[in-house]
């Protein structure tokens, strides 16, 4: 797991195939497609996020979008999107913008497997009485 502290600033994109935590201050994008990205409660990012689980506990200016799930501590502040199947949301957070919760594309493919190419959607119905 690789840690940029708290006293750097980096301009630019990053783009790694591990874990990191951010405790500095990054001006550009952050792409752990496959790995675990945290901005600490110093951390300070201005810039979009992807990644597989991201963990906000610093602040955030721009959009997050993961692939499995994205942690919200009640220290953490987003200003920008979200997007993820997952979400979790501490009281105390703040974030100004919209959330899009989606399927993870595995689950996805498995219920397209499940029904079957072609067939009727088995989503629920909803009545009112």
């Amino acid at each position: 797991m690789a840690t940029i502290g708290k006293s750097i600033r980096i301009k630019g994109d990053i783009e790694g195939s591990e874990d990191i935590t951010i405790e500095g201050r990054i001006d550009g994008r952050v792409v752990l497609d496959e790995h675990h990205l945290t901005i600490g409660p110093n951390g300070n990012v201005h810039g979009e996020i992807t990644g597989k689980l991201v963990s906000v506990l610093g602040t955030v200016v721009g959009d997050i979008t993961a692939d499995e799930r994205i942690d919200v501590q009640n220290s953490g502040v987003i200003n920008g999107d979200l997007s993820a199947p997952n979400l979790l949301i501490v009281e105390g957070a703040v974030i100004n913008g919209a959330i899009s919760m989606r399927e993870k594309p595995a689950l996805a493919a498995a219920q397209e497997l499940e029904v079957g190419p072609g067939s009727a959607s088995q989503q629920p119905s909803i009545s009112s009485f």
